[in-house]
């Protein structure tokens, strides 16, 4: 399988940036990524953020026209702060708004505020997720539904829209420990992993999640093995650290406010994490993430605060001086 490349927009903004100005940006942006030849447009999804934050299916829907025909994603839906038959309904309607390029990723979340304020018991949210996304996958059959769980109960209903995909859109679930990355295997397509853990840790889990599908009867064969990483490419390292750090730590310090890790360990991600350098330390860091089985990297290229330009001249430098170095590059499966 060839490698696969795209690009997370951003829309988590300062609070005294102008809203409207950023979300236009983005257009403009969205523009360029198809141009250049990515692969995938991804936003991402949270409730009560310390900074502004458009929702991302609003989001999402605003850029279809300007996507051509890159797949579009979410990395990742919190999907267990609403109703599965809204989460179907709603998702449905965006795989059939942009012609079947929905990739539903979704994600139990962990902060404890956006729980607390939809009411849900935060020690639920693992049995919660995988409830909803049986509770979808049904409703997105077209079939009548009967379900009684835990904590969703649906009688004898039939989806009102089904997706444009056929059966059904593929299902990546974000996870971030060892045990409910093995979970995901039982639930989801595949395992989507998140943009700041370390490249052994990656490969390692990755190789774990391949075990337990090739348990469940699952072939992993030909099959896609997303990662989200941090990207940013200039001339030197040095250069492309002292342009890009205030604006990542903009980002990683709001982070703290709901897991202390993020600033704990931000010097060590940056190290053995990110994609952050020349075009050929950005290369050499991905080929090992490449060795080690993944094959779609979705790319968070800019961070709050940060001028436009700098991220189009990052993906637009990556299109140009690193990705065709792996046009042709078959990932290991």
């Amino acid at each position: 399988m060839s490698i696969k490349f795209g690009v997370m927009i951003n829309h988590q903004y300062l609070a005294d940036e102008d809203l409207g100005q950023r979300i236009d940006e983005g257009v403009t942006s969205t523009e360029l990524i198809r141009d250049l030849g990515y692969d995938l447009l991804f936003s991402h999804h949270h409730f009560l953020a310390n900074m502004q934050t458009p929702q991302a299916l609003p989001i999402l829907t605003h850029l279809v026209p300007f996507s051509g025909k890159m797949r579009l994603g979410i990395g990742v839906y919190i999907a267990t702060l609403e109703h599965p038959v809204a989460l179907a309904e709603h998702f449905a309607t965006l795989d059939q708004i942009s012609g079947g390029r929905l990739v539903w990723g979704v994600g139990a979340g962990y902060r404890e505020d956006e729980f607390r304020s939809f009411g849900i018991d935060h020690r639920t949210r693992q049995s919660r997720l995988y409830e909803a996304l049986e509770v979808v996958r049904q409703l997105w059959s077209g079939e009548e539904v009967h379900f009684h769980g835990r904590h969703f109960d649906v009688d004898g209903v039939r989806i009102s829209v089904r997706p444009k995909q056929r059966p059904r859109p593929p299902i990546w679930i974000g996870a971030n420990g060892p045990n409910t990355i093995l979970r995901a295997a039982a639930h989801g397509d595949v395992w989507l992993g998140s943009p700041n853990v370390k490249f052994k840790w990656a490969n390692g889990n990755l190789a774990a999640f391949k075990d337990q599908q090739q348990q469940l009867g699952i072939d992993t064969a030909g099959r896609e093995y997303p990662l989200i990483r941090e990207l940013y490419i200039a001339d030197t390292d040095e250069q492309a650290r002292a342009e890009v750090h205030p604006y990542m730590w903009n980002e990683y310090n709001a982070f703290s406010t709901y897991d202390s890790i993020y600033a704990d360990y931000y010097e060590e991600m940056w190290r053995k994490a990110f994609l952050i350098g020349s075009p050929d330390t950005v290369a050499e860091k991905l080929s090992i993430l490449i060795d080690g089985g993944w094959n779609t990297f979705i790319f968070r290229a800019d961070w709050a605060g940060m001028p436009v330009e700098m991220m189009r001249r990052s993906v637009s430098r990556f299109a140009a001086e690193v990705m065709p170095r792996f046009s042709s590059t078959l990932a290991a499966t």
